[in-house]
């Protein structure tokens, strides 16, 4: 490799990572923005035999729809083994004769869906909200009564968008 070679490849580096210095950033970082493309909940519509598209996080239990058949428990059974049945009696709904409703440990969650879909009551759904980190281990398990509150539902920022012919189309925030 030649001298002249080495230091024009510098020159052109410091060069542009000067330029680029003084820039704007393309990306947004995580706790500014935490915008969803949609904020439909994931969902299985068993009469069409077609998943509602939707984000799969945290799920949603509409206990006054759920008639503990344990479909959801089946469905986890061998994949992840998340879900179990857990007797709720103060929660007793005229369709749900044992009272017994789905908890879910998202320590072992693998987000599938495979529990939605299996649920032929719409009683279970997931939700867009993906933020369930904890620190201690025990606080990842969602008993039934936990997941009957449904989640606050995030807005999407405002976007603006500003198109330069060299970088590209990126927000301006």
């Amino acid at each position: 490799m030649k001298t002249s070679e080495f230091l024009k490849g510098l020159a052109v580096s410091v060069w542009t990572g000067t330029v680029h210095l003084f820039r704007h950033r393309m990306t947004s970082m995580y706790p500014e923005t935490q915008n969803y493309p949609n904020t439909e909940m994931y969902a299985y519509d068993p009469k069409k035999g077609v998943a509602v598209s939707g984000w799969r996080g945290r799920h949603y239990l509409d206990m006054s729809k759920c008639t503990g058949c344990q479909l959801c428990f089946i469905a986890c059974e061998n994949i992840a083994e998340a879900i179990e049945m857990i007797p709720v009696p103060e929660a007793a709904h005229a369709q749900n004769k044992k009272s017994i409703y789905p908890g879910v440990d998202y320590g072992r969650c693998v987000f599938c869906g495979f529990c939605v879909d299996a649920c032929p009551f719409y009683a279970l759904y997931m939700t867009p909200v993906a933020e369930i980190s904890e620190m201690n281990r025990n606080d990842l398990y969602y008993s039934p009564v936990e997941l009957s509150v449904p989640p606050v539902p995030n807005p999407a920022p405002k976007v603006h968008v500003n198109f330069d012919k060299k970088r590209g189309s990126h927000d301006e925030r």
